[in-house]
């Protein structure tokens, strides 16, 4: 299998892999044909991994390559990291400051971003859709570092990280698709919003793999950047809302599974 995907260009093998995430949010998404609604017990804890997850592939897989790579430069080590890290966050931000959405649960008059008369519907997708922008970007990135063959990179890590942001997704998927189940949408449409919003991380793979391979200097900047957006959207998004019920502590464990799960992969498979 692995033979089979080095063959493969980098911005095949981002495709690749980024469809594979999208399934797994279309798998969360497909718990509505099952399920109208799922416990606070159960959805707090798979936020909380999802969390875990894109903490430590912000390290271990985008921000340690980063380092490395910035210690070839004649820059100090940190400067392009720190560069990358804070762009990645403000750039998120700027996102979520004018992309409408609206988080799970949460009444309408609380929509982000302008003011929109969009359907909640709609807002619900694109909250999730906001989490999916550096998850496919870092996906991307990492298949695009690995096919420069530069220090620090691998086509192991980047399928790693693959593995970890699909796991991360499922979750999300769910988080999308049952509250429009539970506010009366049928199963089909429900699912289909689901699995909508996790579309945006094959394009925004294949954008990365092909920016930095064209440009080859900007790849400890996209690393960077692509670790920084991902770090926005855990303390912004994810980790709040795993915290709003009575079952925070169940949560917090779930995201030090997350990270050390994470953490795992990106050590086994380097």
């Amino acid at each position: 299998m692995l033979v089979w995907i080095e063959k493969l260009n980098p911005v095949s093998q981002a495709l690749l892999a980024t469809i594979f995430t999208w399934g797994m949010t279309a798998a969360g998404a497909a718990q509505v044909f099952f399920f109208r609604s799922i416990s606070r017990k159960i959805m707090d804890p798979m936020l909380g991994f999802a969390a875990g997850v894109m903490l430590a592939a912000s390290f271990w897989s985008l921000l340690a390559p980063a380092v490395a790579l910035s210690r070839q430069s004649s820059l100090p080590a940190w400067l392009v990291p720190a560069i990358g890290f804070l762009a990645g966050g403000f750039f998120l931000r700027l996102v979520d400051k004018l992309l409408p959405h609206l988080h799970p649960d949460s009444p309408t008059t609380q929509a982000e971003g302008l003011k929109t008369t969009w359907q909640r519907s709609i807002l619900l997708v694109l909250a999730i859709t906001l989490h999916n922008i550096p998850e496919g970007l870092a996906v991307g990135v990492s298949f695009g570092a690995a096919g420069s063959g530069l220090v620090g990179t691998s086509l192991s890590s980047a399928i790693s990280l693959s593995l970890g942001i699909g796991l991360q997704n499922y979750p999300e998927g769910a988080a999308v698709a049952l509250p429009l189940r539970r506010e009366g949408l049928s199963a089909g449409k429900s699912f289909w919003f689901g699995q909508l919003s996790g579309l945006v991380e094959p394009l925004a793979a294949v954008f990365g793999a092909a920016a930095v391979l064209l440009v080859k200097p900007l790849l400890p900047y996209a690393l960077s950047f692509a670790a920084g957006a991902m770090v926005f959207v855990v303390v912004e998004e994810l980790i709040p809302e795993s915290q709003t019920g009575e079952y925070t502590d169940l949560a917090t464990l779930g995201t030090i599974a997350g990270f050390v799960t994470m953490m795992v992969l990106d050590i086994a498979f380097s």
